[in-house]
């Protein structure tokens, strides 16, 4: 029947031949559309009940005003960002007057507060109170016991205490390293992998200190790309940035400048008009900031990384996989599509790094190579950072991936594809 249906086509006048054929090709198309949408479909269904900052306006405005009140404070203060960080919350008795809080959480909350120092910006506090109670903004800023009572883990699982050749420097590749200029955050972070440098006052790296790290680049021509970062490097004085840059940028084998920084998503008030006007002159620049949920995509997270992209910065993001917060595919699918949205590029999701006091944030990789399996094909590409296990002892970055190569024989190739079709393929053969 097939044979007879061919011949029959073969009489056909060629106009009708290309009508034919074009007819087939369309139907074609249109099934395979309608395969590829139903792939997506439970993330489509899924990303309506993932809310983002700009999901959050009411409950924000009414937070805002909230914290303004209790700390005596004006519109004006609340976009000043020194204001924001005078005023960071660090004291049990003013977090249980703006969030509920029973007497167990805060004798917990004292607990912890005896051991490790804590501090939240007032907009971030402002974001927690507009979520729900223990959501992933509250377990990223609010301290809990398992913090002290962990004892797994290292203070310094990456070894940067023994991979420092100067002051504030950590050098882990053969052409790039990492000023560490100060232990000052907007936030403090509870999943931070530097949480043994919090102590107990804000503390800038000292000036002859900053000089000789800058000595070190100095004297090693194979660096050509420095990473300035804390604490956060944007907590920096701008006449002290700008000094900072300048000396780098002075710097004939440095190619590129970085910048490490929390504030878009922290305290975004830091990022000023003057601010930009100083990284604008010091292209290339390249400024990397952590993202991990997308209630932390705000109007004002929104507004700082379209001043830092027109100041001509190449944004970034480094999200850390955390139990509980985003260790969900269509949460960091979510994200990333955010991130793209604001000018921010995905970059890395790390995994959590094995530092002592937060092995309840860590997942299995599992949890990471089912998000990369998720992403991968079901979204841009643009969307698709590197899953990234730091190695420990300092031994640097080591990307996961899916396998996607099945197996190589010859000049015969194995594929596996992001829909899970196997495929075989001519290569060239190793010569």
């Amino acid at each position: 029947m097939a044979a007879r249906a061919y011949s029959m086509a073969e009489e056909l006048p060629v106009n009708d031949v290309s009508r034919a054929t074009e007819s087939a090709r369309a139907a074609s198309a249109l099934s395979r559309a309608d395969v590829l949408r139903e792939l997506i479909e439970e993330y489509l269904e899924a990303k309506k009940t993932i809310r983002t900052g700009f999901d959050l306006a009411d409950e924000f405005a009414a937070a805002q005003a909230k914290i303004l009140e209790y700390l005596s404070g004006w519109e004006t203060d609340w976009n000043n960002w020194r204001w924001q960080l005078r005023h960071r919350i660090a004291d049990v008795e003013t977090l249980a007057a703006l969030l509920p809080l029973d007497e167990a959480a805060k004798q917990e909350l004292a607990e912890v507060g005896k051991h490790l120092r804590w501090a939240i910006s007032p907009y971030y506090l402002a974001l927690i109170m507009s979520d729900r109670p223990f959501g992933p903004l509250w377990k990223q800023a609010i301290p809990s016991l398992p913090e002290v009572n962990d004892q797994d883990g290292e203070d310094d699982p990456m070894a940067e205490q023994w991979t420092s050749p100067a002051p504030g420097v950590t050098r882990r590749y053969p052409d790039r390293l990492i000023i560490n200029v100060t232990n000052q955050c907007a936030m403090f972070c509870r999943h931070c992998q530097r949480r043994r440098n919090i102590g107990q006052r804000d503390q800038h790296l000292a000036h002859l200190q900053l000089i000789a790290a800058l000595n070190y680049v100095r004297a090693n021509q194979e660096i050509r790309d420095v990473l300035v970062t804390g604490g956060d490097a944007l907590l920096l004085d701008d006449q002290v940035l700008d000094w900072l840059l300048h000396e780098l940028h002075s710097i004939p084998h440095v190619e590129i400048k970085r910048l490490g920084t929390r504030v878009p998503v922290t305290m975004p008030q830091r990022v000023t008009p003057n601010l930009c006007a100083i990284l604008d002159k010091y292209p290339p620049l390249y400024i990397n900031t952590q993202f991990n949920h997308p209630l932390e995509i705000t109007p004002e997270a929104k507004q700082a990384c379209d001043m830092l992209a027109k100041a001509g910065a190449v944004l970034g993001n480094q999200s850390v996989l955390l139990r509980g917060i985003n260790n969900q595919p269509h949460v960091m699918k979510k994200l990333n599509q955010e991130l793209l949205k604001i000018r921010v590029r995905p970059y890395y999701i790390f995994h959590a790094k094995n530092v002592k006091g937060t092995s309840h944030f860590i997942t299995p990789v599992d949890d990471g190579l089912k998000i990369m399996e998720h992403l991968r094909g079901f979204t841009s590409g643009l969307a698709v950072p590197t899953y990234i296990i730091n190695a420990p002892g300092g031994y640097g970055k080591i990307p996961i991936a899916p396998r996607y190569m099945i197996g190589k024989k010859g000049g015969r190739l194995l594929l596996r594809t992001w829909e899970n079709r196997i495929i075989a393929m001519d290569a060239p053969s190793d010569r």
